[in-house]
């Protein structure tokens, strides 16, 4: 039976792409994603992934999945794994809204990062591997792939901490008092050093494809806040699950990491080190602070969506509700990076 009941005018509109084939067509909705809505198309060509923009009124810059399936259709072949892009529309009248194709990649994505029912060992080698991939990511040279212009060079922590500040101070729901404190902090302390590589600007083990079997990521997903900008904003966010506890949410702080295998945070920090030539450890904190802060006010994002009845995920409020530990926890680095250097 075809099943196009979410998107009518989706099926002819792949029939006349050549992208569907003869048989039936049945689309289903992935679990998965605060932002951009995805589904699973299947059809006789084949399975693809749909991402489109949410419906509703959107802020300006955000939900760009023609940026996300730009870099991932220029990263193709590069030692950053994606998936194959097969197409972009924006004709808004195939499923609402502008969309893109790309290749289903079947494996694993894994949520916890505890890795519960794996042993020390596979655990180790996964987050070897996450590490692997973020340093390939940030030694990519954008010039050779296209993305030179992808983003504005220099300046990025100002940039990003202007856009996250400004998102909250327009937001129609109440802001927390971390939040607000890390907003005048943050744009006082930003680091004199600057760099400019590619960032994923959201760069988790959830948005990781790992192979069925292997301690291998096949695609990295998930590039919507992907720009160019400072590789240690990057590689810190994907560091903060150290500092996050699993009650709060997706982190390992207080967990028996030796016992399971999970390197400490700085045993992964010099792993990056080491790969990429970098050093990280100088203003640790205050790139922490500011991730801290920006994932807050991601969430507060996703609480102003759900507040006006546009979030893509059924649990909007729920997940927007970690905003506030999370600012604290942000607010906690911030002063301990300021005792540090006084």
């Amino acid at each position: 039976m075809t099943q196009t009941l979410l998107f009518p005018a989706l099926e002819a509109w792949l029939r006349d792409q050549g992208l569907a084939g003869s048989g039936p067509v049945t689309i289903s909705p992935l679990s998965g994603g605060q932002s951009n809505p995805t589904f699973r198309v299947a059809c006789g060509r084949g399975d693809y992934v749909l991402r489109k923009k949410p419906d509703g009124p959107l802020q300006p810059s955000a939900h760009a999945i023609d940026r996300e399936y730009h870099v991932m259709h220029a990263l193709r072949g590069s030692a950053v794994p994606v998936p194959d892009m097969i197409a972009y529309c924006d004709d808004t009248s195939i499923v609402g809204t502008p969309f893109y194709l790309m290749e289903y990649v079947a494996g694993r994505v894994m949520v916890d990062q505890s890795l519960q029912g794996m042993t020390p060992q596979v655990r180790r080698a996964i987050y070897t591997e996450m590490n692997r991939v973020i340093a390939a990511l940030h030694t990519v040279d954008v010039s050779d792939v296209g993305l030179g212009d992808f983003g504005r060079h220099g300046n990025y922590f100002a940039r990003q901490i202007n856009r996250w500040s400004k998102q909250c101070r327009e937001s129609t729901i109440p802001v927390n008092p971390a939040m607000t404190r890390l907003m005048t902090w943050l744009p006082e302390r930003i680091p004199a050093d600057d760099e400019t590589t590619l960032v994923h600007g959201d760069y988790r083990l959830d948005n990781l494809v790992f192979h069925p079997t292997e301690p291998r990521v096949l695609a990295v997903l998930d590039w919507e806040l992907s720009t160019l900008g400072h590789p240690l904003a990057d590689f810190s966010y994907h560091c903060m699950s150290w500092r996050i506890a699993p009650t709060v949410w997706r982190g390992i702080a207080g967990l028996p990491l030796s016992a399971l295998g999970i390197p400490s945070e700085a045993e992964y920090i010099d792993r990056y080190e080491a790969t990429t030539g970098r050093r990280v450890r100088e203003h640790w904190d205050f790139y922490l602070a500011y991730n801290l802060f920006r994932m807050a006010a991601i969430l507060h994002g996703i609480g102003e969506r759900a507040a006006r009845g546009n979030a893509a995920a059924t649990d909007a409020v729920e997940t927007a509700a970690k905003a506030a530990p999370l600012a604290e926890l942000g607010w906690a680095c911030a002063q301990h990076y300021d005792a540090a250097r006084r």
